[in-house]
């Protein structure tokens, strides 16, 4: 099966995170692929608009999937992972054409960092958002991250969801203006979020083009490498180690700080 689905439609590009059976976690291929595709729509001109979802009626993206951090046993696989993942959503960002997130179900990890980088986000009243990073593994997201997150909703929000380990749900979604739209079940979402991409795909390229780019411009930005004393305190500590393996192994973590 393969992992991540694409599809062209009357010029608009449906992206599928296709892991039903593992709340479509996403491996390393998967954020390659989402990479790929981003940068197919610059290149192709008869792509107008993005559309992006998950498969089954779990999740949209229950973050990554994290049987593959087993595997860091060095900084350098800390920060090439984080370095990855901000090359994944800076493609996210900057793809040409208007990307619109339609969210049914957890939204956690790199899902939501998925999500927050698309331009427009719908959801159904099923979202849970966050990231719960502070209860399960014990890392932490890049500085890109943290600034993306920030500048959508505002450093007060991202603390509370970030130190409380909690998630965001619809109607909180709405008010904070994380997402445009709550709609009452999946196959509503799906026909609002259909409905809205074609509208956008219809509109003056150029048009949405710049304003993309002067909104990503007003943006304060991070320079290659900030950040990284962050990313490695986490990673690489015991409680990083503790959490992974606490989380598959289906057990509460014992935080110790070190």
């Amino acid at each position: 099966m393969n992992e991540l689905l694409y599809e062209m439609r009357d010029g608009i590009g449906y992206v599928t995170l296709n892991r039903p059976d593992k709340r479509n976690a996403l491996t390393f291929a998967m954020y390659e692929r989402i990479a790929a595709i981003c940068e197919e729509a610059n290149q192709d001109r008869s792509v107008r608009a993005l559309l992006f979802t998950g498969a089954g009626d779990k999740a949209f993206a229950a973050g990554t999937d994290m049987s593959q951090f087993r595997a860091f046993d060095k900084e350098q696989d800390a920060l090439d992972y984080e370095a990855r993942i901000d090359r994944v959503m800076n493609a996210i960002e900057r793809c040409r054409v208007p990307t619109v997130a339609a969210i049914h179900g957890a939204c956690t990890g790199g899902g939501a960092s998925i999500a927050a980088c698309c331009d427009l986000r719908i959801a159904s009243r099923a979202l849970k958002f966050g990231f719960p990073v502070a209860r399960t593994l014990g890392n932490c997201l890049s500085l890109a991250s943290y600034s993306r997150l920030v500048y959508l909703v505002g450093p007060s929000l991202v603390k509370d969801i970030v130190f409380r380990a909690r998630l965001v749900e619809a109607d909180e979604a709405l008010a904070k203006g994380l997402i445009l739209e709550a709609c009452d079940d999946q196959p509503a979402l799906m026909s609002r979020a259909e409905e809205i991409t074609r509208l956008v795909a219809s509109h003056a390229p150029l048009t949405l083009q710049a304003t993309k780019e002067a909104i990503l411009r007003l943006r304060p930005t991070v320079p290659h490498g900030e950040g990284n004393d962050l990313v490695l305190m986490c990673y690489m500590s015991q409680d990083f180690r503790e959490g992974m393996e606490a989380f598959l192994g289906k057990r509460k973590p014992a935080w110790k700080g070190k």
